[in-house]
């Protein structure tokens, strides 16, 4: 039975099929030597000119030494990384780190761009990263200071000579991180110089609670007699409220020291654009109090500015970490 409908040349219905095979793939002979007409054997249409991908624009990785409770990390630096990306106009990514060993690592093999380390940290990543750059530090952190810190219950009352340290001896005591400057490093140093050693504390050693919030809350429970922590975290415990002085008290407070401090990556200029070192180091320098977002990161690093710092300004922390093993 024939299918009625119309009839077309027999010449143009060969061509037709003949450009129907080629679009649906059916004349694998096609070919110049097919016989095809040339022009059957064109493109139906331009060829779709390829869409070029954007070049990926770099991230400036942030981060911090993990030196207090998340909750305040987790507001200060995310507002850090969002002024600075509003100042230079680049991306910036706040990358958390569990533990201050962790932020020297990542910033040894380069998954850090811009870190705010303490003064052993920062001594210890740049002593792996040759050519590491000290931007900055706070009005603080020139002359530093520990305090320790005691349990009400125990008796001890604040003295102001070294000395006093010796009461100490026999006592349930704990540092912060092993890794803290204030928290362990020159607290271990002013205790060896008034003849304390680790060995003499209860247990035959101290404890390491990890965070100068968590030094606190443990002297202040009892848990451990006596304590150090640094003395930002303790005015600003203090002030909300977080250490009760009918429980914990301060007993001395150190000489000071230079600590904490901006560090960043020697490579930078490469990858940012040139001069792009000397933008950030100049944007953090330029945090003033009188602009609201600035004024409260201010405030949460418990600082007025940040002012220029050198490396050679951390020559006691490096000889102090040698002494006792924690650069090597």
């Amino acid at each position: 039975m024939r299918l009625k409908g119309p009839v077309l040349p027999r010449g143009r219905a060969l061509t037709l099929a003949a450009v129907a095979g080629l679009a649906l793939g059916l004349l694998p002979g096609a070919g110049p030597s097919s016989g095809l007409a040339p022009w059957a054997l064109r493109p139906l249409g331009p060829a779709p000119a390829r869409a070029e991908q954007p070049r990926e624009l770099p991230v400036l990785r942030l981060s911090a030494i993990p030196d207090q409770k998340p909750e305040k990390l987790n507001r200060l630096y995310p507002l850090v990384a969002s002024e600075l990306s509003q100042q230079l106009g680049v991306k910036v990514k706040y990358v958390p780190m569990v533990d201050y060993a962790a932020a020297v690592s990542a910033f040894r093999t380069g998954d850090l761009d811009l870190v705010w380390f303490g003064g052993l940290t920062g001594v210890q990543a740049r002593l792996q990263k040759p050519g590491a750059q000290v931007l900055a530090q706070r009005d603080i952190d020139a002359s530093f200071h520990s305090i320790f810190i005691a349990n009400t219950k125990t008796g001890l009352q604040p003295f102001s000579q070294q000395a006093g340290l010796v009461q100490l001896k026999g006592r349930r005591f704990t540092f912060g991180s092993e890794n803290s400057t204030s928290g362990r490093l020159m607290p271990q140093y002013f205790l060896a110089q008034a003849g304390v050693k680790l060995g003499d504390f209860a247990g035959g050693s101290p404890g390491f609670s990890g965070s100068h919030d968590a030094t606190i809350a443990l002297v202040q429970s009892g848990a451990y007699d006596a304590g150090v922590v640094n003395e930002q975290v303790w005015r600003s415990s203090l002030h909300d409220g977080k250490a009760k002085r009918t429980k914990v008290v301060a007993i001395w407070k150190s000489p000071g020291y230079q600590d904490y401090h901006w560090l960043a990556q020697p490579n930078l200029d490469q990858r940012f654009g040139k001069g792009f070192s000397a933008k950030l180091q100049g944007a953090i320098l330029a945090w003033r109090p009188g602009d609201p977002e600035q004024k409260q990161i201010l405030n949460l690093f418990g600082a007025q500015q940040f002012t220029k710092a050198n490396a050679a300004a951390y020559g006691q922390i490096e000889q102090v970490g040698r002494q006792i093993g924690k650069i090597r």
